[in-house]
């Protein structure tokens, strides 16, 4: 029997879609924003900081890169509460992007902290700057513009990531395909769609960050 396809469903549960993919963009920006932040500050420990302070960042970085993102997903929403420390759905998701992608930011920046030239602090020390006004004013734009495109792809590769996120029940673009497909028994159709949706994201957010790089490093170096 010849399997027959039907996206007749697409209009009646076009809501639904919806309300998935502005999840899914509400998870990517806030944790775009938040994890980078969170890795230049663990880029600037790890490159600069105290010597007391590296190995608590050191320790942060291996946690977080070596242990499945799924797992620190539900030790935040399941883990935590243990502890009195309860959260929403989203709100475990957020965090949960924020601390996976600031630990692997932190080392894409602290490699391009790392290749600054000696010249450049020593410039910034001769202009009576602190360690941290050197760091903010002569180095870390710089740093950002050598590993742009790098950091960009760790970017969209969270923004990938955050699929699991609907095993908590946070309704992302991922909830939406596999609420649809309990519905309609259309797996098929659903999650052909979801992937076409995914696939288009990425590159979208591919191309935002591509000009998002343009614009704070006008000569234009940074493109993914």
């Amino acid at each position: 029997m010849t399997y027959q396809f039907d996206f007749a469903w697409v209009w009646q549960y076009l809501p639904v879609i919806l309300k998935g993919i502005g999840i899914t963009l509400e998870l990517i920006a806030v944790g775009a924003a938040l994890g980078i932040a969170l890795g230049i500050a663990c880029a600037w420990a790890r490159a600069l900081g105290p010597s007391w302070l590296k190995p608590v960042v050191g320790l942060y970085v291996e946690l977080i890169r070596n242990t499945p993102f799924l797992i620190q997903l539900f030790f935040i929403f399941f883990g935590l509460p243990g502890l009195g420390l309860r959260m929403t759905e989203l709100q475990a998701a957020n965090l949960a992007m924020v601390i996976n992608l600031g630990a692997y930011s932190c080392e894409i920046i602290r490699a391009g902290i790392q290749a600054t030239p000696k010249g450049q602090f020593e410039a910034g020390a001769s202009l009576a700057m602190t360690p941290f006004e050197t760091f903010r004013h002569v180095v870390l734009v710089p740093a950002l513009e050598r590993i742009w495109p790098a950091l960009s792809s760790q970017v969209v590769i969270v923004m990938l990531g955050s699929a699991v996120v609907s095993q908590i029940a946070a309704e992302d673009l991922t909830f939406a395909a596999n609420f649809i497909q309990s519905r309609t028994f259309r797996a098929f159709e659903a999650y052909f769609l979801t992937t076409a949706i995914y696939l288009l994201l990425a590159i979208l957010l591919r191309q935002v960050l591509a000009a998002l790089g343009r614009l704070i490093f006008p000569k234009g170096r940074a493109t993914p």
